[in-house]
């Protein structure tokens, strides 16, 4: 098998059993008999069962970051405008929830890593949330003018509550669609950050951010924009 293909069939062996076993449950023995492929292979490719753990977490970062900044780019920094923002807001908790689909369970290796007493190992595992912190945080000083030192408070918080949602409906499924779970997410991160807009509650009345506009899966929901929440 050439080398590349050998590499990625170890990292989806790999990240397969971290997720499902932790890292401190799994051996390099296990990766390479599951790989079957012979210890010293497996480490030409990864010098340690850290690096190869590493390895994995960074590749599951990497889509997260993708999907985030595709949302962020929708909207380059200039001119405040506080609906601009809300929609990037919107496109961010939808990527988390894209991201999470996609990923399943590993999703976790980012989120709930059990890889975190060495301080160095830990700052590499949270690589992505903090990457995805800083976009949201340049958004909202950038994009909506909210100052710099509160979009550094606000921006963890925003993140926090996408990934939260997002793996809630991955382990909890109650069949709403990832567009209304990222409108109503959106919409609740929203109304906590407008205060601090300019102009942020004057653009309440505004509801014609689409969120088929923020992805390419286009599903349609029962909900017809960000503000609208229909009752029961």
């Amino acid at each position: 098998m050439p080398r590349a293909l050998r590499r990625a069939q170890v990292l989806a062996i790999a990240q397969e059993l971290f997720t499902s076993e932790g890292f401190h449950h799994v051996s390099m023995d296990d990766i390479a008999d599951r790989a079957e492929v012979s210890k010293p292979v497996l480490y030409r490719h990864f010098p340690s069962k850290l690096d190869l753990y590493l390895t994995v977490v960074d590749a599951r970062g990497d889509e997260l970051l993708s999907a985030v900044d595709a949302a962020v780019a929708m909207h380059p920094p200039g001119e405040v405008r506080p609906h601009d923002a809300r929609a990037i807001l919107t496109g961010v908790v939808r990527a988390y929830v894209d991201f999470v689909d996609g990923a399943g369970e590993s999703s976790a290796l980012l989120f709930e890593s059990d890889v975190r007493h060495d301080l160095e190992v830990r700052a590499r595992v949270e690589r992505a949330t903090e990457a995805v912190t800083r976009r949201l945080q340049s958004v909202l000083a950038e994009v909506a003018g909210v100052p710099p030192e509160t979009a550094a408070l606000l921006a963890p918080s925003v993140a926090a509550t996408a990934q939260a949602a997002a793996t809630r409906r991955l382990r909890s499924p109650d069949g709403s669609s990832a567009r209304d779970t990222a409108t109503l997410v959106a919409r609740l991160a929203w109304g906590g950050v407008a205060d601090f807009v300019p102009g942020g509650s004057e653009d309440d009345a505004d509801r014609s951010v689409e969120p088929d506009d923020l992805s390419t899966q286009g599903e349609r929901g029962p909900l017809d924009g960000p503000g609208d929440v229909r009752p029961a």
